[in-house]
């Protein structure tokens, strides 16, 4: 059978409302990561159905809107392995179970096993889920651009880790359900699981407003602008489940044409950022981050326009060290393959949990979603992960060390991008088997 991959492009921003139901059950879902383990050999967090040349591989933690830990990772990987051996099987769906494609990294177990000195657990949850990243958007050198066709159905959230072990598959369905961003910044981290890989590839400076405002998009934004590759109504959902499924053949243009017959033709609502992309690229298209909030104040004053004005305001109320080494993150991705990407990413999420720049992210689980006292004492000593991907929905009033961009040096920013320590292993990828599409 033939794996080519497709390549059609397309993205968004979500405007729906926040309103406080929402807000407090997303919450409460992520509240109770606290009792979950970061590697948990339960096999029934990743589901398997189908025959044929057809699987589907079901994230089945929906009481955690699909949370990614350990287990899941390698789960996924070794099924992807034994489904690229078998010549018989072409197609993969992936979804989530729920009202969640997957929201992303377990928090609040790596937060445990960090804060009890662990912190080899957080390396190896990291270390899992890059690995299963690069071998989704990648195919095996011998067989020269052979690969599996996953159509991921992103029905629901979609964030940061969630939207890495979707976006570089072949197929993304988004869906008037889907709710995309990467707020890793909103928490004092950094856009991961290939993001910097992703973001950087879209149109214009589109990549690098999302990575750090960690602004929502909605499926017709994330068709519009290249994140999703095809939308279709989330009622038709099941019938495109049982189209894919009774497929013989992985031939990409038969594919492409099955998902055409649900698509639905929508047009981005008039308050979507994608009709704000000219002064967006004028605004985030400068060198720093200061001159990125100049260029947004001079806007503001000089139109009053909302956008430019609700814009300042997320910058503002994110961690100024994030804002810095993200920006940077998402310039070098321009130049990077993926696996570059990713081996960067993986030095900076490592320095991330290991408190040795900041405590940025790591109090701020601790006072939001552990003690819940909202009263976050910022201490180099605690060791947490905050590796949220929707916390930004909740998260408003954080505090940052350091609090302003004046006070953020040059030699924190490059030590972000450095190893832990000198003898701290860099990923490794199996670059010499597999090749990168792009």
């Amino acid at each position: 059978m033939q794996r080519v991959k497709s390549a059609s492009s397309v993205l968004s921003r979500y405007t729906a409302n926040n309103n406080g139901g929402f807000i407090s059950r997303l919450k409460r879902s992520l509240s109770s990561l606290s009792n979950s383990p970061l590697t948990d050999d339960q096999e029934n967090f990743v589901l398997v159905e189908g025959n044929g040349a057809s699987r589907t591989a079901i994230l089945n933690r929906p009481s955690v809107l699909n949370a990614l830990n350990t287990s899941i990772g390698a789960r996924l990987q070794k099924l992807y392995s034994s489904w690229e051996d078998d010549p018989d099987i072409g197609i993969v769906q992936l979804k989530g179970r729920g009202r969640a494609f997957c929201a992303g990294g377990d928090i609040v177990a790596l937060y445990n096993v960090i804060r009890q000195g662990n912190i080899e657990q957080g390396k190896e949850f990291f270390w899992t889920i890059y690995n299963f990243i690069y071998m989704l958007g990648t195919y095996l050198k011998p067989h020269h651009a052979l690969m599996l066709m996953q159509v991921a159905l992103l029905h629901g959230i979609t964030m940061g880790g969630g939207a890495g072990v979707s976006i570089p598959g072949t197929f993304r369905v988004a869906t008037d359900k889907t709710v995309f961003a990467t707020p890793e910044t909103l928490i004092g981290f950094h856009p991961d699981a290939g993001a910097s890989f992703y973001l950087s590839h879209l149109p214009g400076y589109l990549g690098e407003y999302l990575a750090l405002t960690g602004d929502k998009l909605n499926g017709v934004e994330m068709l519009s602008c290249g994140l999703a590759t095809h939308y279709s109504l989330a009622a038709k959902l099941p019938l495109i489940e049982e189209q894919l499924g009774s497929l013989t053949t992985d031939d990409p243009s038969v594919i492409e044409g099955s998902l055409q017959n649900f698509g639905d033709l929508v047009h981005p609502d008039p308050t979507s950022v994608v009709h704000w992309i000219e002064t967006l690229d004028k605004c985030f298209g400068h060198d720093t981050v200061e001159e990125i909030i100049d260029a947004l104040e001079s806007e503001a004053s000089r139109t009053k326009d909302v956008w430019s004005t609700s814009t300042l305001k997320k910058l503002k109320d994110t961690s100024p060290l994030s804002l810095k080494v993200s920006l940077r993150s998402i310039r070098e991705g321009r130049f990077q393959t993926l696996d570059q990407c990713l081996i960067r990413e993986y030095r900076m999420s490592l320095q991330g949990i290991s408190g040795k720049i900041t405590s940025d992210f790591c109090e701020g689980v601790r006072a939001r979603l552990v003690d819940k006292d909202s009263m976050p004492k910022f201490n180099h000593k605690w060791l947490l992960v905050q590796y949220s991907f929707s916390l930004h929905l909740i998260f408003r009033d954080a505090q940052w060390n350091p609090p302003s961009l004046e006070l953020v040096t040059a030699d924190m920013v490059d030590e972000y991008f450095s190893p832990v320590t000198a003898l701290e292993p860099d990923l490794e990828l199996p670059t010499k088997l597999r090749e990168a599409f792009l």
